[in-house]
């Protein structure tokens, strides 16, 4: 089990702006594949981007070209930048990982719950019109 952490949620106005961050300690995030997810109230888990190890990324639709995933591997760090947040993005995003070859490659389209093996605990992002 590798111990995802992701940090930096909060509360914003729209059109504001959030980066996410997860980290896991004593394992090695440029070994993974990884995704971030997001689920609000009653509605279902939902894939928002995924990135190989080379730098290969799938977007969900609604949030291209506004959210941005990044990793930095000094730090050990995954990261998810949002811009211009609406309030449907309100949601707590989840940091994902599963183990996978540095030739791996990611589709382009967006996460699918059952590709990803290692779950952190979640973050929540509210966004208020």
């Amino acid at each position: 089990q590798v111990p995802l952490v992701e940090s930096g949620g909060g509360s914003v106005q729209s059109g504001g702006s959030l980066r996410l961050s997860c980290t896991a300690y004593g394992y090695t995030l440029s070994n993974y594949c990884m995704a971030w997810f997001r689920q609000a109230p009653g509605k279902e888990r939902e894939g928002v981007v995924q990135a190989d190890r080379t730098g290969g990324t799938g977007y969900a639709d609604s949030v291209r070209g506004r959210f941005t995933i990044s990793r930095d591997n000094r730090k050990n760090t995954l990261y998810l930048q949002m811009n211009s947040l609406k309030p449907e993005d309100t949601a707590t995003y989840y940091c994902t990982a599963f183990p996978c070859f540095i030739f791996y490659r990611i589709s382009r389209s967006p996460p699918e719950v059952g590709e990803y093996t290692y779950w952190g605990q979640g973050t929540q992002v509210t966004v208020s019109s």
